[in-house]
């Protein structure tokens, strides 16, 4: 399964513009899991020179979608929140890191843990998924 789901990872990164325009990076795939990078870039700064929380949003929502799509069945966000923690700072390397906590039918609950290079908690993000019921590729 490990397997598929890094297919399904890469085709979908293939037409993910947003998160290669972002400069996003997966560094790890899973079933229900997903683990992905980001730059804070300068032009990622808001007045307060932090990290804009929407990209901070745009990073954890991309694992979301990654680890809730990872079983090749096309899921999309049927719900989302976030709570700031810390501020991103230009240079910051930020990882999200995935986890599954709950399926069931077409629905699922998913953990993301935004956290920067020292392992500082940046943000925490809970995505709820709905299945569209076909697959993301063909297997």
């Amino acid at each position: 399964m490990p397997e598929l789901a890094r297919k399904v990872a890469a085709a979908m990164f293939e037409r993910d513009v947003a998160a290669q325009h972002l400069g996003v990076e997966i560094k790890a795939v899973g079933v229900g899991t997903a683990t992905l990078t980001m730059t804070v870039a300068p032009h990622m700064l808001n007045g307060h020179a932090s990290c804009h929380g929407g990209f901070i949003f745009a990073l954890a929502d991309t694992a979301f979608a990654y680890a809730c799509n990872s079983r090749n069945d096309a899921t999309v966000a049927a719900g989302c929140n976030i709570e700031y923690l810390a501020p991103g700072r230009q240079g910051d390397l930020l990882t999200a890191t995935a986890t599954e906590t709950a399926r069931a039918g077409r629905q699922g609950v998913y953990d993301i843990l935004v956290t920067n290079q020292d392992g500082v908690a940046i943000a925490t993000f809970r995505g709820r998924s709905a299945s569209l019921r076909k697959p993301v590729i063909e297997d």
